[in-house]
């Protein structure tokens, strides 16, 4: 069954030179995903996405990183950028079956999770629901993660949940190598 379109279509190929220059370097050789033919078709949108700045590796470990990603998509409801995620990462990030459910379906205190981990959990979940940390968030990271690694943390949360305003809010299809959410 053919899913619908996007709100806003995608830009088709053959793209510009520079376009398809800048999926290669993101996509590495991989068709682009529907979200970034969609910002690239906007030149300005296509720019101010790109300088976020995150879709390079940072301070953060890859399963350090993609947990943080995997939840914040989780909690905002976008399955399509969980899903490009789940697929594209999981495996790399060493993530188990319980661990991918556990981003959606299970909360901080999982027992999947190292402790670590956990409050990289908390930290989305707190961020997701007030926008700010408490002070036992920011101590429980700060056990584990240096200030670079924080920063980023926040950052990896508001960058996401921008992307999944845009997945979501554009209702892109879910690409078909994607994986979907647990029910």
């Amino acid at each position: 069954m053919p899913q619908p379109a996007p709100r806003i279509a995608p830009l088709q190929p053959p793209y510009p030179p520079e376009i398809q220059g800048q999926f290669d370097r993101i996509m590495r050789g991989a068709p682009p995903l529907a979200l970034f033919r969609v910002m690239a078709g906007h030149a300005r949108a296509w720019e101010k996405f790109r300088a976020g700045s995150l879709l390079d590796r940072g301070p953060l470990s890859l399963r350090e990183r993609e947990i943080v990603i995997d939840r914040t998509c989780a909690r905002t409801g976008c399955e399509y950028e969980w899903g490009v995620h789940i697929a594209a990462f999981a495996e790399a990030a060493q993530l188990t079956d319980e661990q991918v459910r556990a981003t959606v379906l299970g909360d901080a205190s999982a027992t999947c999770w190292s402790a670590a981990e956990q409050a990289l959990i908390a930290a989305v979940d707190a961020l997701h629901e007030r926008a700010t940390l408490g002070e036992a968030e920011f101590k429980a990271l700060s056990a584990h993660y240096e200030d670079a690694k924080i920063l980023e943390i926040i950052q990896l949360c508001g960058f996401y949940r921008t992307v999944s305003y845009l997945a979501n809010a554009l209702a892109l299809p879910l690409e078909q190598t994607a994986a979907r959410f647990p029910r």
